[in-house]
């Protein structure tokens, strides 16, 4: 890896871990999810880093891509198990890491814990010309171990120039995929624990978008809009970031305009089957024969 690209995955990667360690200071019962998500990406930028996504904010049995909508009343439960998951980039060198706090009763510490020693298990297996089954397997065998399932149809990822999910996948069961890591690539692992069915589905709403293609666009409304999404990068983004210069009215009309056209994809929440409760842990980490994981908290 190019020694500049790393010394950026680097500040990224420690922007990172401190957003995420004052988010998790944030997330209280009777918070409300806006703010912390404002707050949380304000301080990202404070401190010189780029929003790779909005910060996304998942409770219960929402797994992932839950985020804030513009002037969302949401307010954190007693008993809410609680996702924080946040992107970081600086000059485009993007890093990617999640968190589960509890708010509700402490048997479910072990379903926080289980996602936390499942990634931790997985980084311990990685090096160049692992099998990416290898870490899949991993995964899995500490969750289970801990009487709970994995999401199999979740996984961790590969991390790209201005990309946050490239090739290649990083699955969160043995999959008995030979893909082989290689010195220098950058990853995300991700494991996903679940008290419920282990499988996901994705809900109606969504709030996330990203730019997947270029056509021509006729409406007015809709080229101004696309315009300040251009200045993303590619990267995801959410309705209330366009609501700050454009009125709701416009923002909607646009992205549903954008929608049909086929310039953007939504990602909406990812909801457990079953709807049990779900807990994620995630870090970025440099492959290596002593992976270098980044988003790790320096405390």
């Amino acid at each position: 890896m190019d020694p500049d690209v790393r010394e950026k995955l680097r500040k990224a990667g420690k922007i990172n871990a401190e957003a995420r360690e004052y988010g998790k200071g944030l997330i209280k019962t009777g918070a409300s999810l806006l703010d912390v998500s404002d707050k949380v990406e304000a301080f990202i930028l404070k401190h010189g880093g780029g929003l790779a996504f909005p910060t996304q904010i998942s409770r219960n049995d929402q797994a992932a891509h839950n985020c804030a909508a513009h002037e969302d009343k949401t307010l954190f439960q007693e008993g809410d198990i609680v996702k924080l998951d946040l992107g970081v980039h600086i000059d485009g060198q993007v890093v990617d890491s999640a968190t589960t706090i509890n708010l509700g009763e402490k048997k479910y510490d072990e379903l926080v814990k289980a996602s936390r020693e499942a990634l931790n298990n997985a980084i311990k297996t990685l090096g160049p010309g692992v099998a990416v089954t290898e870490v899949g397997k991993a995964i899995q065998e500490t969750i289970e171990s801990l009487g709970f399932k994995p999401v199999r149809n979740l996984c961790g990822h590969g991390i790209g120039h201005y990309i946050v999910h490239a090739p290649p996948s990083i699955p969160n069961y043995n999959t008995g995929d030979q893909t082989k890591l290689h010195d220098g690539q950058l990853i995300a692992i991700e494991p996903f624990a679940s008290t419920g069915a282990g499988l996901i589905y994705e809900a109606t709403e969504a709030e996330v978008f990203m730019m997947v293609g270029k056509k021509p666009v006729r409406s007015m409304i809709t080229r101004n809009v696309l315009k300040e999404i251009d200045t993303f990068h590619g990267l995801p983004f959410t309705t209330r970031w366009l609501a700050i210069k454009f009125s709701l009215p416009q923002v909607n009309f646009a992205l549903r305009d954008l929608q049909n056209i086929g310039i953007l994809r939504a990602y909406p929440p990812l909801i457990d089957k079953a709807h049990g409760l779900v807990s994620q842990a995630e870090h970025s980490i440099i492959v290596g024969e002593k992976p270098e994981v980044l988003t790790r908290s320096r405390e």
